[in-house]
């Protein structure tokens, strides 16, 4: 009997779940979903990246009749699940642009004698007439639309492609929808429903906490050089940097590789072989680093990234979140530092200055403001996130910088004097690093040729480092006694509330400037860490042996946390390594001997 033939014998969803995909228990929401779905009824299912949102629509395909159409905006992403739910042993096939005419021939005729269960297709393929016309002879059971935020013109990422989607329930009366996406509040998740068309659908919201995501903040000062201390400070484990232009991706990989780091560029400007190189040599652990623009990420289902780094501040939360949510797709511990320099957001409001007015400017400059609010943030991190998309907590986490290290406070009333003393010294014309270096009594050329060399204020500083300065002149921007003058070149210049300051007529609290790097961690927080460390590092091995065998991406294999879960219970026989979460029956089939035989090898220090 075929996986297929078996897969439509199995009786229920836990048993899918279980047999074919080697979990041993849903996570909450999911098992109320699929029954949701496969009852007929439209859902609209909000969870964070990681949380399982693929099985709410791929269990409910194995269990009925027929095709499941799946909406998704990227090749790569398409091409993942597939890879995926193929080395399970499910026929799953994709139709896009980079395919030859007779591939596309071929999973056309899947779908026609009902082989194909699984069928992934861009919003542009899916309203053509022709295919429209197919899919009504297909009748297929259900409509999966994945990354829907893109259909609503409040989301972060509004694909116009998207909109017409909804047109389609006219063709195909009765077929079930069910959107998904990891991000959306209460106006993208209404603004969903409707535009999709969605008749009393099921609403489930996970919780969006990813409690094993540590959430770092950490001041520019030395950019690069912090960059660094934190990326080796990672020891080889994978990881994405984010930056916000081509041009620095390109100097920031490029400096990361003269020091040795296996590390490439990616954006949307470089051609497509090079591209896929990048991604097919992350995704299959031949490269630690990618830095990137956006353009990389949604279409990377890879669940062992260690850690993503913010070099930049986003330009709202939502893709702050979705981007941070790539690490730790497993479960084990993982790091989300953003590395801030107000200068950044000046530069992205900028930018978005140059956009004609209308509503939808409106909105980004919202979602840019709440950013910005998110990185000035005093209180615990986690909790501005979960508050900013509905999920109201007032707990602490216990898991991010601010909580791990909470601002001391002093008395900056004489240094906060000092500063705006300076800046009005030197005629509210310089931008903030001139000023520290007054502030210091650095002996530049500049400062002489203005004289200010020759200011009371001159090195009044200069028993303070240019890191702490650079720290107090900014909490003076953010409580608003200092602004930063963007049309000229963000000099600083004294607002109304700075006269009582510098008069003495009220007290002035700062935080002491935090000036840290960012200290590594142990993974696998989440396990506890009662494991086999050497072990551990053997199945990596030997995984990625095998996954360069296969031509596959190792995380297929089995990812992280499936191999600490070995490491930790030693499994030497067949029902033992089932119970292992990661482990179906067609992975034990493929993969299960060579790994149990390692366990016994190493159980029996054969190997050492």
């Amino acid at each position: 009997m075929s996986t297929a033939e078996v897969i439509n014998t199995l009786p229920d969803a836990d048993a899918i779940l279980r047999q074919v995909f080697g979990y041993q228990q849903f996570r909450a929401g999911q098992s109320d979903i699929i029954d949701t779905v496969t009852g007929g009824r439209d859902c609209l299912v909000v969870m964070p990246t990681g949380g399982g949102k693929s099985l709410c629509y791929q269990i409910p395909a194995l269990m009925l009749p027929g095709l499941t159409v799946v909406v998704s905006p990227l090749i790569s992403l398409m091409k993942d699940q597939v890879d995926q739910l193929r080395l399970l042993g499910v026929e799953a096939g994709y139709l896009n642009s980079a395919q030859t005419a007779q591939e596309q021939q071929k999973v056309l005729e899947g779908c026609h004698n009902n082989r194909i269960k699984l069928l992934y297709v861009a919003p542009e393929r899916l309203l053509m007439s022709s295919f429209i016309r197919q899919l009504q002879q297909w009748q297929p059971s259900l409509l999966a639309v994945d990354e829907a935020h893109c259909i609503s013109q409040w989301g972060h990422d509004f694909r116009p492609e998207y909109c017409a989607i909804g047109e389609l329930r006219q063709h195909l009366p009765g077929v079930p929808v069910i959107a998904l996406t990891a991000t959306a509040d209460n106006t993208t998740r209404s603004d969903i429903c409707s535009r999709l068309r969605l008749s009393d659908p099921l609403i489930h919201i996970s919780s969006f906490d990813r409690p094993n995501i540590r959430y770092t903040l950490v001041e520019k000062y030395k950019a690069f050089d912090q960059l660094w201390m934190f990326v080796r400070g990672q020891k080889g484990q994978c990881g994405i940097i984010y930056c916000n232009s081509r041009n620095k991706v390109e100097d920031v990989a490029a400096r990361l590789q003269k020091r040795g780091l296996s590390v490439a560029a990616y954006h949307a400007g470089l051609d497509n072989s090079q591209r896929e190189w990048v991604q097919d040599a992350f995704l299959k652990d031949n490269l630690q680093v990618v830095v990137a623009t956006v353009a990389f990420g949604m279409g990377i289902n890879k669940s062992n990234v260690r850690f993503v780094a913010h070099f930049d501040i986003p330009r709202n939360i939502e893709s702050y979140y979705q981007e941070t949510g790539r690490a730790g797709r497993d479960g084990v511990s993982a790091e989300a530092v953003l590395f801030y320099d107000p200068a950044d957001m000046a530069w992205l409001r900028r930018c978005l200055d140059e956009k004609p007015a209308g509503p939808q400017k409106d909105i980004e400059q919202h979602k840019l403001n709440a950013m910005g609010a998110f990185a000035q943030a005093q209180t615990c991190r986690r909790l501005v996130l979960l508050n900013y998309f509905g999920e109201n907590r007032q707990t602490p986490c216990g898991n991010c910088d601010i909580c791990l290290d909470p601002p001391k406070q002093y008395d900056g009333l004489v240094e906060a004097q000092q500063a705006l003393s300076c800046i009005y010294r030197a005629g509210q014309r310089f931008g903030l690093g001139y000023i520290v270096d007054v502030l210091r009594g650095s002996n530049n050329q500049r400062i002489r040729e203005y004289g200010h060399d020759k200011l009371a204020v001159y090195g009044i500083g200069k028993d303070k480092s240019q890191e702490h300065w650079v720290s107090v002149l900014r909490q003076l921007i953010h409580l608003g006694l200092i602004t930063q003058n963007i049309a000229n070149y963000s000099a600083l210049q004294l607002t109304e509330s700075a006269r009582p300051v510098l008069r003495g007529e009220v007290p002035l609290q700062l935080a002491v400037p935090r000036i840290q790097n960012i200290k590594p961690r142990q993974t696998a927080r989440s396990y506890g860490g009662n494991y086999d460390k050497k072990l551990f590092a053997k199945l990596r091995k030997l995984r990625k042996s095998i996954a360069d065998e296969e031509n596959i991406p190792p995380f297929v294999v089995f990812n992280d946390a499936t191999l600490i879960e070995m490491a930790e219970q030693c499994p030497v026989r067949a029902n033992d390594l089932l119970l292992i979460n990661g482990v179906g029956e067609r992975k034990l089939e493929r993969f299960g001997d060579a790994f149990m035989a390692l366990i016994r090898e190493h159980l029996t220090g054969f190997d050492d």
